[in-house]
């Protein structure tokens, strides 16, 4: 896996720390527990998406672009970290929101993620929810374009083959970690949404022909279209890094009994779960991605899926500061 071969822009504080959860570990008596902090990126709170954006920009810089453009839901650390990469390389921004929520409180519409949009200097489109988002990005873009733009498209989730790169590369600076440290990791849990970081894991993992499972956390699609979806970018990533039929089906595993009422609505599980990395780890999680991921990883663990003996890396896909646009979930949950 040659990634240096692909453009990339140096947008992160890499590598990312990989911490040992001890009081969690503890408190469920089940398996040694790490967090890999991808909240700590660096930019603009940090996530999961600015690695997939150092490969992004890079491409859209190398196409001449001005002015990129990407989509969301109203409270997306996607767009967020798409509109602050915008900004510190000089390039417009302009944001397609989705109401996929319904949610009409002001610390929803315009606090937390929206805020930081804004504070980075994206233009900010909204419109209802949509099955093909990112069709109607291209709508967008195109009048963009017709107004003398040069326009980079970036899909949803920064999810396509050359922004799954970025996970590639955290696979390898993961096995690298453990490797250095002397630790033998069984499975490694995350959130997975949008798909592309499961994808790049996925690729990643096989190409260094590692043997740790992977199990993405659901946060929206049922468990068939999720892995499907999964396959599918996997795929094209190993395509794209000349692995083609690298990755198997056998390879993407999803668990998706933990999205609740959907997308973008943290169940009380979820709000457990928050409460309990901050008040165990002093961590804090997000209410759509990363809490729905621990609290199904708490559950796991409770379940013996996971077992005394055993090692879970869980990477923090980062969003804390969508807390904001929740405070009435926890003021009102205990």
């Amino acid at each position: 896996m040659n990634l240096a071969r692909f453009p990339r822009i140096s947008l992160a504080h890499l590598p990312t720390p990989l911490e040992r959860l001890d009081n969690l570990t503890r408190v469920l008596n089940g398996p040694e527990i790490w967090i890999k902090r991808d909240d700590c990126t660096g930019l603009s709170t940090g996530g999961n998406k600015t690695r997939k954006l150092e490969f992004l920009m890079a491409a859209a810089q190398a196409e001449g672009a001005d002015t990129v453009i990407t989509q969301g839901a109203t409270q997306s650390n996607h767009a967020r970290q798409t509109a602050a990469a915008a900004s510190k390389l000089g390039m417009s921004c302009h944001l397609l929101l989705e109401d996929r929520t319904k949610k009409t409180d002001f610390d929803y519409t315009e606090n937390g993620n929206v805020l930081l949009d804004v504070l980075h200097g994206a233009t900010i489109e909204r419109c209802a929810s949509h099955p093909d988002m990112n069709g109607e990005m291209m709508k967008v873009a195109e009048k963009l374009k017709a107004a003398g733009k040069k326009v980079y498209a970036i899909p949803g989730g920064g999810s396509n083959p050359v922004g799954a790169l970025g996970y590639v590369n955290a696979a390898l600076e993961l096995v690298v970690q453990v490797n250095t440290m002397g630790l033998k990791v069984d499975h490694i849990v995350h959130a997975t949404g949008s798909a592309g970081t499961q994808a790049g894991l996925v690729a990643g993992l096989v190409g260094l022909n590692s043997d740790i499972k992977l199990l993405g956390i659901g946060v929206r699609a049922p468990k068939e279209k999720q892995e499907e979806n999964v396959f599918k970018l996997a795929c094209s990533t190993a395509d794209l890094l000349g692995m083609s039929d690298a990755v198997k089906r056998e390879h993407v595993m999803a668990n998706c009994d933990y999205v609740g009422e959907g997308y973008g609505f943290p169940p009380p599980a979820t709000i457990d779960a928050i409460r309990m990395l901050a008040k165990l780890e002093a961590i804090l999680l997000d209410p759509v991605y990363s809490g729905k991921g621990m609290s199904g990883l708490i559950d796991l663990v409770r379940k013996g899926h996971f077992r005394k003996g055993e090692t879970v890396v869980f990477i923090h896909t980062g969003g804390q500061i969508g807390l904001t646009a929740y405070a009435k979930d926890f003021l009102s949950n205990g």
